[in-house]
């Protein structure tokens, strides 16, 4: 028995299944999670499927989260998607359930869970989602609002299929989920759009950016800029593509502070990994998008010296 057969006899077995996702939610992390909900609920309406999480309204467009109480865990398949370590989770207890799944695509650097299905290759979460339907479609239903979260999810993290984990079939899977007959467009256009203060900050981003010879790009976003702008850190998610729009940078992070003073770290590469130095900074990830923390800004400084001699390193390589 393949491993997503075992998933498939899980999920058959349990009369109620809870899905959970990472917090601070991205397109991917919601669409994965409304998606297979819903594959679920229209396959097998009898049983209960939650999907829980904190409600991000700038996301709600994909899916509402669920109201799960302690009582529900009882005997409860509890799912976790796109979440690669366990303190991400949103919701801490989903533990408690009777048997526990995690499917992700990020590298299996923390497992947990009694079934782990991990396909660090795959453009997205929401992908491999499909991918589960797709081996079991002739006893699972696709519904176009699934397909549409899963879409969104796809689109999101490839991009906009830009990012070099697009594969053919990430386009095909993309075809197949179009073809239900949600509205495309529509989903496009809000994956696209982004609001007034978010656009003034991604000027300032633009403004404010350092840049080394080698192309290593970095700007610190305070508690002075964020309020500058009426944005917290959510708001800044809009402006992390910016820096790689730049033909000289090949690599860039935005440090963006916290309510405890702390800095989230968001590091993209388009070419040089840097999954290892958000490692060494409480973090992870994929090897050209991962995340990390800053206590203070003598570490922000540190990992800005370290993201420097990444890109410097890089270009020595590519003449080499």
């Amino acid at each position: 028995m393949t491993l997503q057969q075992e998933i498939f006899e899980q999920i058959k077995k349990h009369q109620r299944i809870i899905i959970h996702r990472h917090q601070r939610p991205d397109p991917d992390a919601i669409g994965s999670q409304i998606g297979l909900a819903e594959i679920i609920h229209a396959s097998f309406p009898m049983k209960t499927v939650l999907s829980v999480g904190k409600q991000i309204s700038g996301l709600s467009w994909i899916g509402e989260m669920d109201v799960a109480d302690d009582d529900d865990y009882d005997d409860a398949l509890v799912i976790v998607t796109d979440t690669a370590n366990p303190p991400r989770v949103d919701d801490n207890r989903y533990t408690n359930g009777q048997e526990l799944i995690k499917i992700d695509h990020h590298p299996n650097d923390d497992p947990y869970g009694d079934l782990i299905w991990v396909v660090p290759n795959a453009s997205s979460s929401a992908e491999m989602v499909y991918d589960f339907y797709h081996q079991f479609k002739k006893e699972l239903t696709l519904t176009p609002k699934a397909a549409r979260a899963l879409y969104a999810g796809i689109v999101a993290d490839t991009g906009r299929f830009l990012y070099s984990a697009t594969t053919p079939h990430t386009l095909r899977v993309a075809a197949s989920l179009m073809a239900t007959g949600f509205d495309v467009t529509a989903v496009n256009q809000k994956l696209d759009s982004i609001a007034l203060p978010v656009a003034k900050l991604s000027a300032y981003v633009y403004e404010n950016l350092e840049i080394t010879d080698a192309g290593a790009a970095t700007v610190c976003l305070t508690a002075e800029v964020l309020d500058k702008f009426d944005l917290k850190d959510a708001g800044t998610a809009g402006v992390v593509p910016i820096p790689g729009k730049i033909d000289s940078v090949v690599c860039w992070a935005i440090f963006v502070i916290q309510r405890d003073g702390t800095y989230r770290v968001r590091l993209r590469s388009k070419g040089p990994t840097i999954n290892e130095l958000a490692k060494k900074h409480d973090g992870g990830g994929h090897a050209l998008a991962s995340g990390a923390k800053a206590k203070d800004l003598d570490e922000v400084a540190v990992i800005k010296k370290e993201l420097a001699e990444i890109a410097t390193a890089y270009q020595k390589s590519k003449k080499e």
